[in-house]
């Protein structure tokens, strides 16, 4: 009986088709609220309010002061032989010690004794560290008072035209900057920087380039170095026009003490459309991980994707705040 009359619904009447698809819509969204809850999945929201309800986390930025500047003159013709010279610009006076062909694993090792306990504050920290495991080791004192330029060589007689094959288990230079004054390692919260630079020579000739750079805190962290991406139009010295009060020098000491100045400091007028979405507001926005600065203020809040790489952003921090 109950079979007949389905029948004779499912053909005469119009309404079970209307029940069949209410039932199919209670029990699909049933099923949607039960796995997911009242959060609607971003999918299937529209991309306005995904704009404005998905913030990317903002990083907390610590400004501290680097009194260490250390950059290679020869890149094209540095090799093991020929040597390399290194061209600093220290705001105090500083010791170069220059260790060659250093063990990788030594190395990282005595990263990891000044975060614990052991502070290397000084060259000679730094090589009970690392338990004398390198080949040569160079010294020079440099005066803050003028920019300098060393050139570090193997000796002949020590006959090394390469640093073994790769993946190499030793670096071919590592260059240390210490403060040479004891009461500047009070000052500064830097108090040493440890420049890892690979030096080409019969192996492996890929030109001579920085691998790592990392800066040693006076409470015993250390932090890996790393370079922002400019948009194509901006560079490091126009980070940000001046704000009203302050003038072009004011900014040029600012970025000298963060180790950021450029040779020249564009005009307000040059730098003022760095953003590459908007073309009307000065980049401030490091975005992470992909490090790409490429964002104003504005812009920045609707960008859950980084507009150059298209990674997603995990966090990001401005270079200078809207109140400095």
């Amino acid at each position: 009986m109950a079979a007949a009359f389905l029948v004779a619904l499912y053909e005469y009447s119009p309404l079970f088709y209307i029940s069949v698809v209410f039932v199919c819509f209670l029990v699909t969204s049933g099923l949607v609220m039960g796995w997911f809850g009242w959060d609607v999945p971003v999918i299937l929201r529209n991309s306005e309010e995904t704009e404005s309800n998905v913030k990317v986390s903002q990083k907390q930025m610590r400004q501290v002061k680097n009194p260490f500047s250390l950059e290679i003159k020869n890149l094209t013709t540095a090799s093991a032989t020929s040597g390399i010279t290194l061209g600093l610009d220290c705001l105090e006076d500083c010791h170069l010690t220059c260790y060659w062909d250093c063990s990788v694993q030594r190395l990282h090792e005595a990263l990891q004794a000044h975060a614990r306990c052991l502070r290397l504050k000084t060259p000679q920290a730094f090589e009970d560290a690392l338990c004398n495991e390198y080949l040569y080791r160079q010294q020079y004192h440099i005066k803050k008072t003028e920019k300098e330029e060393k050139h570090c060589q193997l000796p002949e007689e020590a006959q090394i035209t390469d640093f073994g094959p790769v993946p190499r288990s030793r670096y071919p230079l590592v260059a240390l900057l210490t403060l040479a004054d004891e009461d500047n390692r009070e000052i500064y919260d830097i108090i040493a920087m440890v420049s890892i630079i690979h030096v080409p020579d019969n192996s492996y000739r890929l030109s001579c380039r920085m691998l790592y750079q990392y800066l040693l805190l006076a409470q015993g962290q250390f932090h890996d170095l790393k370079q922002l991406f400019m948009s194509a139009n901006s560079n490091a010295s126009s980070l940000n026009s001046p704000p009203s009060g302050r003038t072009i020098e004011d900014d040029r000491v600012l970025l000298e003490d963060v180790r950021l100045a450029g040779d020249e400091l564009e005009t307000p007028e040059e730098s003022s459309k760095d953003c590459v979405v908007c073309q009307n507001r000065p980049v401030n926005w490091v975005l992470l991980p992909c490090r790409h600065t490429c964002l104003c203020d504005e812009c920045v809040k609707y960008f859950q994707q980084c507009p150059m790489c298209r990674q997603f952003v995990g966090e990001s921090f401005p270079l200078s705040s809207q109140t400095q």
